[in-house]
């Protein structure tokens, strides 16, 4: 695996563990895909460091857990703001 996606992979798990980020957001901050940030953190971390994986992993399916209601709450703002 080539350094830098191995050094990648460590800063997208520090950043999701720190700010408690969802995929979304961190996928934003790197400029890579939710899918190379789930890859990122799932499999490739995996090799390199495999307890930051799994504190990664404990945010992310937090996360997991928790995003129907985010999602719900969005729909409560948007429709508050349109009427």
């Amino acid at each position: 695996m080539k350094e830098y996606i191995e050094e990648r992979a460590i800063e997208i798990a520090n950043y999701i563990i720190e700010e408690k980020a969802t995929v979304r957001q961190a996928a934003k901050k790197f400029g890579v895909s939710k899918s190379t940030i789930h890859k990122d953190v799932t499999e490739r971390l995996l090799q390199i460091n495999p307890s930051l994986a799994g504190e990664a992993r404990k945010v992310l399916d937090m996360n997991k857990s928790e995003r129907h209601i985010r999602g719900g709450l969005a729909t409560r703002e948007k429709y508050l703001h349109q009427h």
